[in-house]
């Protein structure tokens, strides 16, 4: 199983290039082309569950929706004492059930590798939530963390952008992909070649063939070549 959608999907430059309509309509719009969205949103200010349950109230059945963590937890903290930012938000989690997708933990580039924090961490948040980590600090790419999410069945995030390792690595049976864009220089800007998403179709394939599910969204929100690139690799997986 693949699904595939964008980071985000709210952004006053898709009007006119994806977007036709009032704000209001954007949401029904992109759910018309895409399974799963990753809320980014959340990163910069935690909604509250009423928040929550509008979007469970207008998603439709079978459609997933990625909630990123708080960077009050992720960069503020950077996971000390994570207790009461997880109280909050499993109760965010909990509000959006049964459209609720995996939870993405991005980590800041400056945080280096400290196990300890990150095992109390992953000890604390319920297994529900299906964690992500997505690792920005070149100290964490070894084999023990590797190993350290396996056992708390926690997810790597696999990564596409500039000077972000692409480590095709898969420590749960989810695997999450994202694609912030191929400019050599910028995180989140250009748009992938056709050729760039074959080659990631037949990795998302071959995880596939592997018993594992895959979800890719692609952060390259410029011009819209998000949804382009969603587009394209959606149709280049159809059988």
């Amino acid at each position: 199983m693949a699904r595939i959608g964008t980071s985000g999907w709210v952004y006053p430059h898709w009007r006119g290039v994806v977007y036709h309509g009032p704000q209001s309509s954007w949401l029904a719009q992109y759910v018309a082309e895409f399974d799963t969205v990753e809320l980014n949103g959340s990163f910069y200010r935690w909604p509250g569950e009423a928040r929550f349950a509008s979007w469970r109230d207008r998603l439709p059945d079978g459609f997933e929706m990625t909630v990123k963590a708080p960077r009050g937890l992720t960069h503020a903290r950077r996971l000390r004492e994570p207790e009461q930012w997880i109280e909050r938000v499993t109760a965010g989690l909990h509000a959006v059930r049964g459209r609720r997708g995996p939870l993405i933990v991005q980590l800041p580039p400056t945080m280096q590798r400290d196990d300890a924090r990150l095992d109390h961490f992953l000890t604390a948040l319920p297994s529900w939530t299906r964690p992500v980590v997505e690792f920005r600090h070149p100290s964490w790419n070894d084999e023990a963390v590797f190993e350290l999410l396996e056992r708390r069945g926690a997810a790597y995030c696999v990564m596409s952008g500039a000077k972000l390792p692409c480590i095709l690595r898969a420590t749960t049976r989810l695997v999450y992909v994202r694609l912030h864009g191929p400019d050599p220089e910028h995180l989140y800007g250009g748009s992938y070649s056709d050729d760039d998403l074959a080659w990631w179709t037949q990795r998302i394939r071959e995880w596939e063939a592997s018993g594992h599910d895959v979800y890719a969204y692609f952060n390259n929100d410029g011009e819209g070549h998000a949804v382009f690139n969603a587009r394209t690799l959606k149709r280049m997986l159809q059988p």
